[in-house]
């Protein structure tokens, strides 16, 4: 009796939170090693999650990464990855490769998995939705360094989003784009993600990883940062808290709540429903940033 009154408590601690949002758009950037678990359980964990929120009437939209699949698939090949400054050379035969894995391979995989547990996705190539501008990094003595077809997101085609939106279906968009060019580009998946939740008005954009959250000692789970201010923030990036690959996901999220999205989430994909958790508990997991 006591774990069915508990499980009651449960889901009157969700209540306020699933009428506070239903009908709101929630982005969740879906990344990380666990993507690549051998556990089915972790691997469909998350989009059980998806389905949950679309049963609640909330309106999640999945914008999904892959980059260890990329390697993987390039290794295959007969491609070496190469990294400047955390960003991916990719010159044509890469691009070729991210593509094919990206909105061919991982997409299409994603989008059957929401289905098979019950709900309604759809797929999207990030080249229908997404477009860029070439991205170049700045050298050491300042010059420009050219790593291919790299870009960095800076329109969202938003009508079929919303047109699924309005039929109760998830999109799911891989992380490429379409550049001034025409050509196909590989995007940071977390800065497409944020670009998507400021473009479709998201209330909260969750970015999934397999780390429990911004840290102060990356090396100590139990140094995770809870809540954080947008303000906090330079003086994280000044000590090293925030370095390396945390700086695109941290500089996508003070973007996304200057354009008014509510709050952003760095949760555990790791975690049973760490989305869930985020969402509609008092507690919440992992690290919640706030103007």
């Amino acid at each position: 009796m006591q774990d069915l009154i508990a499980k009651a408590a449960t889901l009157l601690e969700a209540l306020p939170y699933v009428q506070r949002f239903a009908g709101k758009t929630f982005v969740v950037k879906y990344g990380g090693s666990f993507m690549d678990s051998p556990d089915k359980a972790v691997r469909d964990g998350v989009a059980r999650d998806i389905v949950f929120l679309e049963a609640v009437e909330i309106n999640p939209v999945v914008v999904h990464g892959g980059g260890k699949a990329i390697t993987r698939a390039m290794e295959a090949a007969g491609l070496q990855a190469k990294f400047i400054q955390g960003q991916r050379v990719t010159d044509a035969a890469t691009v070729a490769v991210v593509d094919q894995v990206l909105s061919r391979e991982i997409n299409p995989e994603v989008v059957r998995t929401i289905q098979h547990l019950g709900g309604v996705a759809q797929g999207f190539a990030g080249t229908d939705i997404f477009t860029c501008r070439k991205l170049w990094l700045s050298g050491p003595g300042g010059e420009q360094v050219d790593i291919g077809f790299v870009g960095e997101v800076v329109g969202v085609n938003t009508a079929p989003l919303i047109e699924c939106i309005s039929r109760g279906i998830t999109p799911v968009i891989s992380p490429t784009a379409r550049g001034e060019d025409g050509l196909v580009y590989n995007c940071n998946a977390d800065v497409a993600a944020a670009m998507a939740a400021v473009a479709l008005k998201a209330c909260r954009l969750v970015f999934m990883s397999d780390v429990p959250g911004l840290m102060r000692d990356p090396k100590d789970p139990s140094t995770v940062i809870s809540h954080l201010l947008a303000s906090e923030v330079p003086a994280l990036k000044a000590t090293g808290v925030v370095d390396k690959g945390m700086i695109p996901k941290v500089d996508s999220a003070l973007t996304a709540l200057k354009a008014g999205v509510e709050k952003v989430s760095f949760v555990d994909g790791r975690v049973p429903h760490s989305v869930l958790l985020e969402i509609f508990t008092d507690a919440g997991i992992g690290t919640e940033v706030v103007i």
